[in-house]
């Protein structure tokens, strides 16, 4: 809870105002057994009917100015409460954003939607209403004892009497629940994932008729959840029944001990009247204590789940002086370049250059190392050996975000958000895009054909993830969207695989009509990479072959192994 102390000290003040106008509405409170005993005493018994109106009248009073402080005490508890969340959960999605790209291979979406979602809440519960809870506790306990003591100090020591085993019960649950919710809010984001996949994936589901199987497993984890839930119930059902039961008991120990009291007239019937409002006031926090820690150790539990995000620490970050890529030319170069993930070796020894306004071509086998020579140039990753350099300049010294502003790419694994046509493709263009701008770019992709037909065009809204469009219809998007962007350097990673050969051909040549750029091409196919100025060809992470086509064709290697296996039964 260290971390949130710190949003808390932000906002002092509300807390302040909050906690003054509970305390108000509290000691309004303590004036209600007065005014009672004083009616019993001198009104009922004494006959003083004179104060019977301004005692009314004061009730009436103490009822409508409670009214108020405890209207502003929850406004302001509720409002500090939704403040520090709100800004906790901005930070975490904001340093979730900052975090590299090994932290989300290592952790699935469920959990982390679950830290953001459902730890924030229950951290929210406990700032907001479970503190408010334990200051009206700590409040009403200490002042309503001190005027029960003052009223009857042996009275007060029989009411105690079971107060240490309260306390000792009230403690043995907070600890005891907040062990049990900390195995609730994992299986929490597991069940989490569960569903996230499922849906997402409800259409690979489908295909395969995977619903029973997907079904069953979270049924699975449903039942876990299920049987944790019902731990922490059992752990609650134990304690809280005997808090209750204890609790209870005082009520009995004053009317016997004070009513003896009253008949041996040590007491009057109006001073024990008092002493019990007093004691109701001290009896409804102990039987409140079992409920606040249970608030208390979810928000502890979650407060530890979402710390550990933050102590994530990006492995991908700027040096201490980074530069930025002022007048961006173009020129690419990998030295020596090697990379080891995990223990396993990647790429070794990668060699190349390309000018300016030149293009590339990556070609090899699934696991080869292609995409990797592309995490590299965007430094989702860091070399093991080596140095890349753009314009001359080694990339680890170059603002990350600079970096990545000047760099296109067409994913492999293409994604577009739930949004228009529209906002997909100006994605990286990082303000408004002109409307021509974005037709011209779909146009140049291929795209502008199925856009302009649709419903409304470039304002429709698209599926998560772009379900309802075909592959090649997302594919090009994803490649208007690089085009949009507008950078001296764009990398098509397998870019046209989902493309019929007449389509491709046709964005190559409106590709090939930007001889401003410099493009770098991660393909599988010979007609994607034939004009490029150089091909390499990677097995094993390592360069096997490179030249250009008419030159790779002469050595008879790998790669015319592969353009015969693709033009079969034609002349090569």
């Amino acid at each position: 809870m260290k971390r949130i102390r710190k949003y808390m000290k932000k906002y002092w003040y509300l807390y302040f105002f909050g906690s003054v106008a509970l305390l108000s509405s509290i000691v309004l409170d303590l004036f209600t057994p007065m005014i009672t005993g004083t009616i019993v005493d001198d009104v009922i018994e004494g006959g003083n009917i004179d104060i019977f109106k301004g005692l009314i009248i004061g009730l009436i009073g103490i009822t409508l100015g409670r009214a108020i402080f405890g209207y502003i005490k929850e406004i302001m508890f509720d409002l500090v409460g939704s403040k520090i969340v709100c800004e906790l959960r901005q930070d975490l999605f904001d340093h979730i954003q900052s975090l590299s790209l090994g932290f989300f291979n290592r952790k699935n979406t469920g959990e982390l939607m679950s830290r953001i979602k459902d730890d924030a809440d229950r951290v929210w519960e406990g700032i907001s209403f479970g503190l408010m809870l334990f200051i009206e506790i700590i409040i009403y306990f200490i002042i309503a004892t001190i005027f029960m003591f003052s009223i009857s100090a042996k009275l007060s020591l029989i009411a105690f009497i079971t107060l240490p085993i309260i306390a000792y019960m009230a403690v043995l649950l907070e600890k005891k629940v907040g062990v049990t919710y900390e195995k609730i809010s994992e299986q929490n984001a597991t069940l989490n994932t569960t569903a996230q996949e499922n849906i997402a994936g409800i259409r690979l589901v489908k295909a395969f008729a995977r619903e029973r199987h997907e079904i069953k497993k979270f049924f699975k984890h449903n039942e876990s959840y299920y049987k944790l839930n019902m731990e922490q119930a059992t752990i609650w059902s134990r304690f809280f029944p005997g808090i209750e039961m204890l609790t209870n008991i005082l009520p009995i120990l004053v009317i016997v001990f004070g009513g003896s009291m009253v008949i041996s007239q040590d007491l009057t019937i109006g001073t024990l009247i008092k002493f019990t409002g007093y004691m109701n006031m001290v009896v409804w926090p102990m039987r409140s204590f079992g409920f606040l820690s249970n608030i208390m150790a979810e928000a502890n539990a979650s407060a530890k789940k979402i710390d550990k995000i933050f102590i994530e620490i990006p492995e991908i970050k700027n040096v201490n002086r980074p530069v930025e890529i002022a007048e961006p030319k173009g020129k690419v170069e990998f030295r020596n370049v090697s990379l080891e993930l995990d223990g396993k070796k990647v790429l070794e020894d990668i060699n190349f250059e390309i000018t300016p306004s030149k293009t590339l071509a990556i070609m090899g086998t699934t696991g080869s190392g292609k995409t990797s020579i592309i995490n590299l140039l965007e430094r989702f990753y860091d070399t093991t050996e080596g140095e890349i350099l753009i314009d001359n300049q080694e990339i680890k010294d170059i603002d990350l975000i600079s970096l990545r502003s000047n760099i296109s790419v067409v994913m492999q694994d293409v994604f577009l958000f739930s949004d228009t046509i529209k906002e997909n493709i100006s994605l990286g263009y990082g303000q408004s895009m002109a409307n021509d701008k974005v037709i011209n770019s779909a146009q140049s992709a291929k795209a502008d054909d199925f856009i302009k037909h649709m419903e409304e065009g470039y304002d429709t809204i698209i599926g998560e993830r772009g379900i309802g469009l075909s592959g090649g219809q997302k594919q090009r998007i994803s490649i208007a969207r690089a085009l949009a962007k507008e950078c001296k350097i764009i990398v098509f990673d397998d870019s046209t695989s989902a493309l019929d050969m007449k389509t491709e051909h046709k964005i190559q040549k409106e590709i090939d009509k930007k001889s401003d750029i410099t493009k770098i091409i991660v393909a599988h196919r010979i007609s994607a990479v034939k004009n490029a100025d150089e091909i390499i060809i990677l097995e094993d992470g390592k360069i096997v072959e490179r030249g250009n086509h008419a030159s790779l064709i002469k050595i008879k290697g790998r790669y015319y192994d592969t353009l015969k296996e693709q033009y079969e039964g034609y002349a090569v």
